[in-house]
């Protein structure tokens, strides 16, 4: 991608991590290593790494290294150790893997500058204070209209975070049934219900040392909710199927367009839960109440996708409502790329892209037309992932940094869109 992004380094921010073969994984508070499943590093087919083999643990002083009784030692720099310091460059060895220790990792975000700022006075004022809400480690509640950038402000928060170098895990809750939410959230032991064919990690322990998002935070399941509560006040969660605790250690962001203070006078939200999550709470302006900056996105996205609009399409295309937001506008660009690549939008152009956004009388031509643009867009996005795996090798980690997704988010979607011969066919 050519669209050039906002960097930050946020002050006080510190990477720590351990790289072997360009691919970095990085630390958090605890991070252990061995040939156990339950371990962060995992050694399955080494024969000279133990089960529960050493740990790095970060401290006052710094990240020690500390052996666990291994049979065959933890080295640092050639020498075997039962606990050390780290220093940056530091050499480790467990079984026949080695591994650098290192610090300050340059961050690069996806984040661009646009984002930061605002030409609507009161939202801009909002803006500024991203850096110091970032900089906590308290729960957010990030609360507006859907499409108006609740994923967007939340990566924000994220790389303005001591936790910038570690993970950044999004799990919608509206997006899976009540049963599988929780092993989404919590994880799950192999045979604790119908479908558990292995032992799972759950969102909290995926995100350890990072951020979790909570997307749509009030379609969460009313019995799961003093879970999620139990969760966050002792920073501990219960796989299902399973009788003992696992310590958590992640940053809170939850996000909704719906109106949770409703929720909770109706008795479908836990009052004690809400006050929990909106220790600090962001409300995103719609589209249309900060249309000064409707020119600025629109020159955004028109930029990324090559295609460009005349000053009469762009006075035709600011009177429009745009309830769908900022996400409206974005698939509108996207539309307006393919089907008039090669003339550009003008006035009538700009036209008949809004009349696609018209709700027709007939539900079977209304069914027809979203199913219509919906196929288009996954295609796109088909594409750009295909594009993206061929000219990273395959490799799904930094293919998913590259389109600003977790990994476990590029799986699921290689998994849906693409089948395992065509992927293997195409890189």
């Amino acid at each position: 991608m050519s669209t050039k992004t906002f960097q930050i380094s946020p002050k006080k921010v510190e990477a720590y991590y351990i790289e072997s073969e360009g691919d970095v994984t990085p630390l958090g508070s605890y991070f252990s290593a061995g040939r156990h499943p339950s371990n962060d590093l995992v050694f399955i087919e080494d024969p000279f790494a133990s089960q529960k083999h050493c740990r790095i643990e970060k401290r006052s002083k710094g990240y020690f290294l500390k052996d666990l009784q291994s049979k065959n030692g933890t080295y640092l720099n050639g020498e075997r150790v039962l606990e050390a310091p780290l220093k940056a460059y530091d050499e480790i060895q467990i079984g026949n893997s080695t591994f650098i220790y290192r610090e300050n990792l340059k961050l690069k975000t996806d984040i661009p500058e646009l984002f930061y700022k605002s030409k609507n006075t009161s939202w801009n004022s909002e803006l500024k204070k991203i850096p110091a809400v970032g900089s906590s480690d308290m729960p957010v509640l990030i609360m507006g209209p859907s499409g108006a950038g609740k994923e967007y402000m939340s990566r924000s928060l994220h790389f303005n975070s001591s936790r910038a170098y570690s993970e950044f895990i999004s799990l919608n809750c509206s997006a899976f049934s009540e049963q599988l939410v929780e092993s989404e959230l919590f994880g799950h032991l192999e045979g604790s219900f119908s479908g558990a064919t292995k032992n799972r990690k759950g969102a909290f322990q995926q995100a350890k040392g990072g951020t979790l998002v909570l997307d749509e935070i009030g379609d969460l399941p009313l019995n799961l909710q003093p879970k999620l509560l139990r969760a966050l006040e002792n920073k501990e969660i219960r796989p299902v199927g399973s009788d003992k605790s696992v310590k958590t250690d992640v940053r809170i962001i939850a996000s909704t367009h719906k109106d949770l203070l409703k929720k909770v006078e109706s008795g479908e939200f836990r009052e004690d839960l809400y006050y929990r999550l909106s220790a600090l709470t962001i409300q995103i302006p719609s589209l249309k109440n900060r249309i000064e900056d409707f020119e600025t996105l629109l020159f955004y996205f028109s930029k990324h996708y090559k295609i460009r609009f005349s000053p009469y399409a762009i006075r035709i295309l600011k009177e429009h409502s745009w309830p769908g937001n900022i996400r409206e506008l974005k698939n509108l660009v996207m539309r307006a790329s393919v089907v008039y690549k090669h003339i550009g939008v003008d006035k009538n152009e700009a036209q008949d892209l809004l009349r696609q956004f018209e709700r027709p009388t007939d539900k079977s031509a209304e069914l027809k037309i979203f199913s219509a643009q919906g196929s288009m867009i996954k295609n796109m996005e088909k594409q750009i992932i295909l594009k993206s795996l061929k000219s990273n090798n395959g490799n799904q980690r930094k293919t998913a940094t590259e389109l600003g997704m977790a990994k476990s988010t590029l799986h699921d979607k290689i998994k849906k869109y693409l089948k395992s011969s065509e992927t293997l066919e195409r890189l």
